[in-house]
C-alpha cells in the first residue's frame, strides 16, 4: 500500500485512531473529533462498562485487564478528552479511599507496599486526565524514593530489594513523570526530570533490548508488537515513548528501529501478537491481523526518526 493508502486505511479505524492519525501524521488538530471518543467506538464501550460503585470490574486493580486501574490507561490512551466527568468521579474514588501508608496508590498485602509500576501508570494517567496536584504528592514522594542506583526503576526495590532496574517499571514510571511534565506540574519537577533523563540512559544503555553485559536479547518478548501493552514492556512502546517526549536521536536506538521496520508486512502495515493474557472488556482488534494501533504508532516513531532509518 502506499503512504495515502495507508493513511485512508488508518482514518477508517476508530474514532480514537482517526484522531491521532490526523494529530501526529497529518500535524491536524481535530478538538470535534476528539469529542466524539467518548460518545463512539472503543471509548464509548469502555466507559459503558462502568459499574455503579464507580469503578470497572470488581475493584481498582482486580480483574486484568478490565479493572479501573487498566481501563483509565486505555481511556488516556485513546485520547480521550481528559476533562471527561465520569472519569474524573473515579479519580475521586480511588484518591480518597487507596492511599497507602507510603504515599502510593494501592497498598497490598499484609505490609500495605505500593507497587513502583502500578504508581507510575496511576502518575500517567491521573496527570493526563488533570487531578489535582496536592493528591499527585504523595506518589511523587514514592517514585522519587524508589529510584535504583543505576538510573532506573523496579518493583521489587520496596520489597524484596534489587540492584538492578527492570525496563518494564523503569518505562511506566517515565510515561508517568512525562505526562507530569507535559501538563504542568511542578513538586519536585527539577528531580524528576533528572530521574528522566536518568532512566531514558538506563534504556539507552540496554539499546532497548540488550544487556548491557552481554549484548544478547534480554527478553524474546521485547520485540513482539503488543497492544494494548498493559504493565509490559516491548521496544515500540518505548519508542512511541521517546518520540512522544521528543528525545533526541541516539545511535543506540538503531537496533529497535531496525527490528521496528522489519516487522512492516507485505502491504506496509504492521500486524498485532498475541495479547496478555487476561481478562478484557473487549478486544480492539484481532491477534494476526494488520493492527491500526501498531501501524499508528510505528508510523509516529519512524515519523520522528525518519532521518535514522
Amino acid at each position: 500500500m502506499k503512504s495515502n493508502e495507508i493513511i485512508g486505511w488508518l482514518l477508517e479505524g476508530d474514532v480514537s485512531i482517526q484522531y491521532q492519525t490526523y494529530r501526529d501524521l497529518l500535524n491536524i488538530d481535530k478538538p470535534r473529533l476528539r469529542k466524539k471518543i467518548e460518545k463512539e467506538g472503543w471509548g464509548s464501550q469502555f466507559l459503558s462498562c462502568r459499574l455503579r460503585n464507580g469503578h470497572w470490574g470488581k475493584s481498582f486493580y482486580q480483574p486484568k485487564w478490565t479493572s479501573s486501574h487498566y481501563t483509565l490507561l486505555d481511556l488516556k490512551n485513546l485520547a480521550i478528552s481528559p476533562d471527561n466527568k465520569t472519569i474524573k468521579e473515579t479519580l475521586d474514588i480511588i484518591f480518597k479511599n487507596l492511599k497507602g501508608p507510603d504515599g502510593g496508590i494501592l497498598p497490598i498485602g499484609i505490609d500495605k507496599k505500593s507497587d513502583v509500576c502500578v504508581n507510575g501508570m496511576v502518575l500517567n494517567y491521573s496527570s493526563y486526565f488533570r487531578v489535582k496536584e496536592e493528591l499527585l504528592k504523595s506518589i511523587v514522594d514514592f517514585l522519587l524514593s524508589q529510584q535504583v542506583a543505576d538510573g532506573g526503576f523496579n518493583c521489587h526495590s520496596n520489597r524484596k530489594g534489587c540492584e538492578h532496574s527492570s525496563l518494564h517499571s523503569t518505562l511506566s514510571v517515565l510515561e508517568g513523570v512525562w505526562e507530569y511534565k507535559k501538563n504542568g506540574y511542578g513538586y519536585r519537577l527539577k528531580e524528576l526530570e533528572k530521574v528522566k533523563r536518568d532512566s531514558e540512559e538506563f534504556i539507552l544503555m540496554h539499546r532497548l533490548f540488550k544487556s548491557d553485559k552481554t549484548g544478547e536479547i534480554i527478553n524474546p518478548n521485547f520485540l513482539k508488537l503488543y497492544y494494548p501493552s498493559r504493565w509490559y514492556y516491548d521496544i515500540l512502546k518505548a519508542m512511541d515513548y521517546f518520540q512522544c517526549a521528543h528525545v533526541k536521536y541516539d545511535p543506540r536506538m538503531d537496533d529497535a528501529i531496525k527490528v521496528i521496520q522489519s516487522k512492516k508486512n507485505k502491504d506496509g502495515l504492521w500486524n498485532l501478537t498475541s495479547p496478555h493474557h487476561g481478562q478484557t472488556h473487549f478486544d480492539m482488534e484481532k491477534a494476526g491481523k494488520p493492527s491500526r494501533w501498531n501501524t499508528l504508532r510505528a508510523l509516529r516513531v519512524l515519523k520522528y526518526y525518519q532521518g535514522f532509518k
